[in-house]
């Protein structure tokens, strides 16, 4: 169980939530919903215990799994294999297994060769006297069923992308959670920040199901609707405009429905007090002329001001970040050229001989499954990071715009002011104060430490500067993650009316849709193909 008692989360001056009581227990499994910005992030965060309330406690009683937007790997050296079963504590014990074995295999010695076989014995009791081999073959099935095969599982974390660390790290806290093996932890409570993010259409139906058949408590925050619709069974709505978090104890589509009825009444409500309480003051005013019916015209005045006062409050409109992309600088027929690309991690080729040709305007989607090397190529593309053979090729006139999924491109110790001043130096400050205000950055926010943003937060702050930009080539890495569903549209739609260049990488087909794509490049082979509406149905495969 969790429970947090008075609390009060701050983000600035700004109240993001006010005297609350919350309790999580067994069987619970919430929606934290909300728009981008209201605080679901730090709320989370805090119920985790991995910061800090500006007032109240949260105590825990039960063990936690927590994926934060952006996880923390730990030591980048050891294999993605052994950080999952750290959760369990049997990373160590593998290891040591491992190295009796071959100890085992290459002494000569008699008497050496002995020594190991009884320390292999050890470890093999200790391993399987805590479920060791039943909870190897759990971890194996969860990595799988998230799209980690082996020769991932193998690799250094150092070597992954960053979704596939994420996904590492979400392989964990479900097999720390999981009932297999001695020791499982059913009643485990998750939290989760957006746990589809990364995952491929077959690893997102399979994560439903994993947290539907959860016996232990989960909150999570999510944008994927299917995904809520069939696991929770409460909702909890942080309302940024009031900092107040409304409980439903209900399923998400009854939710839905309760929400639309409420709403529906308060309006017909107010509409009614209004025009009740407009009569009651022209009658008022009427009154007010006539020095002997001055008391009753207050009195009247008064009564008009007090029905509309005990009115429960409508919803504000949430505000919508308006986004869209600039005209592109001019630049030649080709801006951006790339011959023979090849990029390996270690022994593992990741693709090798990738070719393109990026003339001006064109719509490029680079599809391929996950640890293709989809990310990697934008990064080469980008300059972030080198090849290990070929090269980039900037034509005439070329300006870059990059969007990373990781968000790589903000300085997370700088301010949202000082993020935006620096990546677009040559723009007046009055400027860049109107466009961080149109992506709902304005006063204080300006002066936030970009890391204390919500994942939805860094999103619109890194369009934000795509927008500065003027660039005629545009990577785009995943630039529909972490957003709410009305900050979305604004994306895909400022990707309909973009006349400049465009390379896509997405799990998000609606995202495809908007950008009407004329190419597509299929990794690891590098293969170029026309884009054809059969393409589509690998767009959440890959």
């Amino acid at each position: 169980m969790i429970t947090a008692s008075n609390l009060e989360l701050r983000a600035g001056s700004r109240i993001l939530l006010a005297d609350t009581t919350l309790r999580i227990q067994q069987g619970d499994r919430i929606g934290l919903v909300g728009r981008n910005g209201a605080g679901k992030t730090t709320t989370l965060k805090v119920l985790a215990g991995e910061g800090e309330p500006y007032t109240g406690e949260v105590r825990h009683g039960s063990d936690l799994g927590y994926l934060p937007q952006d996880p923390r790997e730990g030591d980048l050296s050891v294999s993605a294999k052994d950080r999952v079963l750290s959760a369990r504590g049997l990373d160590v014990l593998v290891r040591d297994m491992e190295k009796a074995q071959t100890a085992m295999s290459e002494l000569v010695d008699d008497a050496a060769r002995d020594k190991a076989i009884n320390r292999y014995g050890r470890l093999e009791e200790r391993f399987s006297s805590l479920g060791g081999y039943a909870a190897e073959s759990e971890a194996a099935r969860i990595c799988a069923n998230l799209g980690l095969a082996d020769r991932i599982l193998a690799q250094p974390m150092g070597t992954l992308s960053g979704g596939q660390r994420r996904r590492v790290e979400l392989a964990r806290i479900l097999f720390a959670a999981s009932e297999a093996g001695a020791g499982g932890k059913s009643d485990t409570i998750l939290l989760l920040d957006e746990p589809t993010n990364h995952l491929d259409a077959d690893s997102i139906t399979w994560l439903r199901g994993f947290l539907k058949s959860h016996e232990g408590g989960l909150v999570v925050i999510s944008h994927d609707v299917e995904l809520l619709g069939e696991v929770v069974n409460k909702v909890w709505f942080l309302d940024a405009t009031r900092g107040e978090l409304d409980h439903y104890n209900m399923s998400w589509q009854r939710y839905l429905d309760a929400r639309a009825t409420d709403e529906k009444r308060r309006r017909r409500e107010r509409a009614n007090a209004e025009k009740k309480a407009s009569a009651l003051h022209q009658q008022a005013a009427k009154l007010g002329a006539k020095a002997t019916k001055a008391v009753a015209a207050k009195n009247m005045a008064r009564r008009a001001d007090q029905m509309l006062a005990d009115l429960d409050d409508t919803r504000q409109a949430d505000r919508v970040a308006k986004i869209k992309f600039p005209a592109p600088a001019s630049c030649g027929k080709t801006p951006l050229t790339a011959e023979g690309l090849s990029k390996s991690y270690g022994s593992l080729e990741i693709f090798t001989g990738v070719d393109l040709a990026i003339d001006r305007g064109s719509k490029v989607v680079v599809l391929g499954l996950n640890g293709a090397g989809k990310t990697t190529l934008l990064r080469l593309l980008g300059g972030m990071e080198p090849a290990d053979t070929g090269s980039v090729v900037p034509g005439h006139g070329l300006r870059l715009g990059y969007y990373a999924q990781e968000h790589e491109t903000l300085d997370h110790d700088a301010t949202v002011w000082e993020n935006i001043r620096h990546l677009s130096p040559d723009t007046g400050a009055q400027e860049l104060r109107n466009l961080l205000g149109s992506f709902l950055f304005t006063g204080e926010q300006l002066e936030q430490p970009t890391g204390t943003l919500s994942g939805g937060e860094k999103t619109r702050l890194a369009l934000a500067s795509l927008v500065s930009s003027a660039a005629n080539v545009l990577l785009l890495d995943e630039p529909t993650n972490n957003l709410d569903p009305a900050s979305r549209e604004q994306v895909l739609d400022a990707l309909r009316s973009f006349d400049g260049a465009v390379v896509l990488v997405t799990h998000d087909p609606g995202a495809v849709e908007a950008l009407e794509p004329e190419r597509v490049i299929l990794l690891p082979d590098g293969t170029e193909d026309h884009w054809s509406a059969d393409y589509l149905d690998l767009v959440q495969l890959a």
